[in-house]
């Protein structure tokens, strides 16, 4: 799998889904809110994120969600 927010790739952090042209995985964003850190807190530990990768990847989640409860 490869698009403009992920990238899977064997290669790279073994195929642990990352954001697309950086080896920081997906999980990332999720653990550190988790964790409670502001999005800038974020974006500021991790400045191969950008702004919008970030925020789609939330809206991506969050489509996910919304269509297994309705499923």
């Amino acid at each position: 799998m490869d698009n403009d927010l992920v990238t899977i790739d064997p290669e790279i952090l073994g195929g642990t889904p990352v954001f697309a042209g950086t080896r920081v995985p997906i999980a990332v964003l999720f653990e550190n809110l988790a964790g409670g850190l502001t999005l800038d807190e974020i974006l500021e530990s991790w400045p191969s994120i950008n702004r919008e990768q970030a925020i789609e990847a939330l809206r991506q989640a969050e489509l996910l969600v919304e269509h297994r409860k309705a499923a």
